[in-house]
């Protein structure tokens, strides 16, 4: 179990074949790894992952056929976003993420608020239609595993608002129109959904 809140951004450092999927080196960059285990939890870009091997600051997951056909961005070479899994006693400072991806958005725009002097910016994405009865204004969404708050729903797509801290500490500074990212819906509206009739 995860909470949204980036770590650290690390790297994609190398791809290879492994299994019926592939298996990442990322290299950890400033995520405290000291007591990292193999058989550890990591959010690596919102999709919980396990650690099969570790080389000081680097770490190797491997991931699954399934997996990979459901994310975006494990495939290939490129920075992510970090969180380790939560102990007990943790802050939970954004919502509570399990890090299994239910989908792929396709961003519209991120483009700075006008009149904000502090550096804030609006995303704008596209969800896959299947999600987007689950996504709700001032609910929670984790977007490549970083908690934001829906400000805005229109059919398949959602707003939300980047604070410059936000930017400055994860990869969605580098978003731009057509860019896919991995979507968890909140786990409140999944279990609702589950328990209303007809669902």
């Amino acid at each position: 179990m995860f909470t949204g809140i980036v770590q650290a951004t690390g790297t994609i450092a190398a791809v290879a074949p492994g299994g019926d999927g592939l298996r990442l080196t990322v290299d950890a960059g400033a995520l405290p790894v000291d007591d990292i285990a193999v058989g550890d939890s990591v959010a690596v870009a919102g999709c919980c992952l396990t650690v099969v091997a570790r080389r000081g600051a680097r770490l190797d997951f491997d991931v699954s056929a399934e997996t990979l056909r459901c994310t975006t961005g494990l495939d290939r070479p490129g920075p992510v976003n970090l969180e380790l899994a939560l102990r007990f006693g943790d802050r939970l400072g954004g919502h509570l993420v399990s890090g299994h991806v239910d989908g792929v958005g396709t961003v519209v725009s991120l483009v700075a608020v006008m009149g904000d002097a502090s550096g804030s910016h609006e995303l704008v994405i596209d969800a896959p239609a299947d999600l987007a009865r689950f996504i709700a204004g001032k609910g929670s969404i984790a977007v490549d595993g970083v908690s934001l708050t829906v400000n805005a729903v229109d059919g398949r797509r959602f707003a939300v608002n980047l604070i410059a801290h936000t930017l400055a500490v994860t990869t969605l500074h580098s978003l731009v129109a057509g860019s896919r990212v991995n979507l968890e819906i909140d786990l409140v509206a999944r279990y609702v959904a589950r328990l209303l009739p007809g669902s």
